[in-house]
């Protein structure tokens, strides 16, 4: 890729459904598609969308539309989006349907209740206000069902999280704004506040937010967590812990391995590496001040490693880990001022054993010393 080049931004699945729902409508009304058919972005801008395909069949017309995710590295890039339209029941208005590849709510806490197609509400806006217009267009109901499929969808979603969510079957068609965001990592943070949607509606009395893979199968040992108790944070503690602020669960812990857990203590609240590193001289004065020799605190400054440091501190007796989980817990129950939510960290090497913790505690007091 040309750095110079501007990030090239992308549509979301809402978008292209969208715009294959338009264009079967259209046809099975007057028997034409129009390619390219445009359609009115939730920000009133118009884009015009290409089909990659199209068919009618009796009483049904189907549309498609490739996702484009522009540079994003979008799991659904590529993909197929079909609508097929059928006439409904008059006075109905508008129905969906989980076509091959789309996912069905199974569980409680998501914007559409269970049993509905995991079409979220902004894309079924999306499509209601296309079908309102066509149908304005030639003065006829805009009774209609819209079935969308995603083929080969259900093999994509295994890469997501839909699962854990409780959408089964394939994928989502979701989209705020019809618009992909490079590297925004939308989807992802709305994954994390969907997670905590449906903890709280499954009356969860403790989550856990995990920086990777390792961590949270740590946590997940520890607690004898059920799955959806799991949320996969990644590097957005800060996202998940704003979110908890406003929608909070009784009890919330924190898990990740020494270098991210490291950068929270220090104040990072993404802990992506592009977005900081560790501070190997501010670690140093945790070690010292948790009873490490100079020396100790020279070897910390000169490791290669956050790892390093930390395996440094070990052979010396000194609970390093321990400094730093509670150092990381004063900063993140800064972000959960005002919500009653007890509050801990639980930091793990790269083997899943651990290697500090601050124990629970309210977030209006200091994490009890070990």
């Amino acid at each position: 890729m040309d750095e110079a080049r501007p990030l090239r931004r992308g549509w979301t699945t809402g978008a292209c459904a969208t715009a294959a729902a338009k264009a079967a409508f259209t046809a099975l009304l007057t028997g034409e598609f129009p390619d390219p058919i445009e359609i009115a972005l939730p920000s009133g801008q118009a884009v015009a969308f290409a089909l990659a395909s199209q068919s009618k069949e009796g009483i049904s017309a189907t549309a498609g539309v490739i996702k484009d995710a522009g540079d994003d590295p979008d799991v659904t890039h590529g993909a197929l989006v079909l609508a097929t339209l059928r006439h409904g029941a008059p006075g109905g208005g508008v129905s969906f349907k989980a076509g091959q590849g789309v996912g069905t709510v199974t569980l409680p806490g998501l914007p559409v209740p269970p049993g509905e197609p995991a079409i979220n509400p902004m894309p079924r806006k999306m499509m209601r206000d296309a079908i309102a217009e066509v149908a304005s267009a030639f003065s006829v109901p805009g009774d209609v069902e819209i079935e969308i499929s995603i083929p080969g969808g259900e093999a994509m979603a295994a890469k997501t999280l839909n699962a854990r969510l409780g959408i089964l079957g394939g994928l989502s068609i979701l989209g705020t704004t019809g618009v992909v965001v490079p590297y925004s990592c939308a989807a992802w943070i709305a994954t994390i506040h969907q997670g905590i949607d449906v903890a709280r509606a499954l009356g969860l009395d403790h989550v856990a937010g995990a920086t990777g893979r390792t961590s949270e199968a740590a946590v997940a040992n520890l607690y004898a967590f059920p799955e959806r108790a799991l949320i996969d944070m990644g590097d957005f503690v800060g996202g998940m812990l704003k979110y908890l602020r406003k929608h909070p669960v009784p009890r919330v812990t924190i898990a990740g391995g020494v270098a991210k857990m490291t950068k929270l203590a220090q104040g990072l609240l993404d802990l992506h590496s592009a977005r900081g590193s560790v501070e190997l001289g501010a670690l140093a004065l945790l070690a010292r001040a948790a009873g490490g020799s100079e020396m100790l605190a020279q070897r910390i400054v000169g490791a290669n490693t956050t790892a390093q440091a930390f395996a440094a501190a070990a052979a010396e007796g000194i609970a390093l880990g321990d400094a730093v989980a509670r150092a990381a817990w004063r900063v993140a129950a800064h972000l959960l001022e005002g919500a009653d939510i007890a509050l801990d960290i639980a930091i793990f090497d790269r083997e899943g054993r651990m290697v500090g913790q601050a124990h629970t505690a309210k977030v209006h007091a200091a994490p009890p010393e070990r």
